[in-house]
Parts: C-alpha cells; structure tokens; sequence
C-alpha cells in the first residue's frame, strides 16, 4: 500500500540519511552538476551512494538516484532491494522513479519537490501508481529547504 508521510512524522535517521545525501549533492555541485545526491539504505546501513555525473560521464541516466541503485546492485550482486528506502535531495523524475519500482524499493524519502518533472506525485504519480505491482512509502520534504536552496543557487549561478 503506498502512503505519504507528512513532516511530523521525521525522525533522527531520516535527517542523518538525507545529510548524507545533500553532502553527495554539494559534491555534484563542485563538479558542475546539477546539485543532487542519493543514498540507499538497508537495515540501518549504506548500500548505495550517488549523485548527478549526467554531464561528467556523457550519460543522461547518469541521475542520483540511478547511480546510487547502480552501486547497491554492484555491492549486493543483485537488482532488487526489497524493505529499502531511497533518500534523494531532490523527487526523482519519471526515469528514476521506473527504475525505483523495478527495483522494488520500500520506501523514498526525498528532500524538494519537483513541479516540473516530479514522478513521486508532483507532476506524475509513478511511485504510488496503482497499475503497477509495486508501491512504494514516501516522505517527502525532509532538508526540503536545504535542499532547494542549493538548487536555486547553483541555478542563478549559471544564468
């Protein structure tokens, strides 16, 4: 069953996952990538790490999100990674959110809402669609303002 969990409900680990990921967001940033991060989490341990190499690797799969199930499959030797949650910096788009599903991820918690390409419910509803066999939980808006005020810095930056 797919649910969404408001601000109440952030506890301690929650916030530390979602720091670890705005560090590899501030990473991506000093490489010139569009600021965002993601980890991947299993049993209270780091399994997968990432954060945007779009333009460094000449990949436009290269997201966070892509990149941290990339490394959890390596780590695991496997592609699925059932009662794991994803945190990410910012809602994963359309791609990110297929590969959230077919990976068969618990749960995502992510930091700033995307109007424009969001898939978590912003603009599509991919993750709690219920035309596939998988739901996934979602937290939404922890770091929120962390996170989008390096976006919107890294943006006017740029302009």
């Amino acid at each position: 069953m797919n649910s969404t969990s408001d601000l109440s409900a952030i506890d301690a680990a929650d916030l530390h996952w979602m720091q670890h990921a705005l560090e590899l967001a501030r990473r991506a940033q000093a490489e010139g990538e569009v600021p965002v991060g993601a980890v991947l989490v299993l049993d209270a341990q780091l399994v997968g790490a990432g954060c945007n190499r779009m333009i460094g690797a000449n990949d436009p799969s290269a997201h966070a999100e892509i990149e941290a199930l990339r490394d959890a499959g390596r780590r695991l030797g496997n592609y699925r990674f059932p009662g794991a949650t994803l945190y990410a910096t910012l809602e994963p788009c359309v791609m990110c959110a297929g590969a959230i599903v077919h990976a068969r991820i618990a749960r995502v918690v992510y930091a700033a809402s995307d109007p424009k390409t969001g898939a978590a419910g912003s603009m599509f509803d991919i993750l709690g669609s219920e035309r596939h066999n998988h739901r996934v939980d979602i937290q939404r808006g922890v770091c929120a303002d962390e996170a989008g005020r390096l976006l919107v810095d890294f943006f006017r930056a740029r302009r």
